[in-house]
């Protein structure tokens, strides 16, 4: 089985999208619709990468980074963070919490691969 992504979306299509992406191209995945339920798929598990969301319920994506980057096995695993936010200020705010990256949705299926391949080789 290959190397495994977590994916943390509040909507179940990107999930499954996202999901079917990653899948195809040969990696394992974990899914979260929110941050804290991503913090309680990734106890006891290897995760290459994280892609997540930023406005989700419950927990965002910066909360979820923050608490991941806390972690000793998280400090240096890629997270993507993948929204509809372009705006510099955000980008700035998922740099500063430890985002690797930024993607905008809708996003294209196989620059996504090749970026996660990169990220994860």
């Amino acid at each position: 089985m290959g190397k495994s992504v977590l994916i943390v979306d509040d909507s179940r299509t990107i999930r499954q999208m996202l999901g079917d992406t990653l899948r195809s191209a040969g990696f394992r995945v974990l899914e979260g619709a929110n941050g804290e339920e991503a913090l309680r798929r990734v106890v006891g598990q290897t995760v290459h990468l994280v892609i997540t969301d930023l406005n989700m319920p419950v927990m965002g994506g910066l909360a979820l980074i923050e608490q991941l980057r806390a972690k000793k096995e998280f400090r240096f695993t890629p997270i993507l963070v993948l929204t509809t936010e372009s705006d510099e200020s955000r980008k700035n705010q998922g740099r500063a919490v430890g985002a690797t990256g930024w993607i905008v949705k809708p996003f294209d299926p196989e620059r996504l691969i090749q970026v996660v391949k990169r990220l994860v080789a």
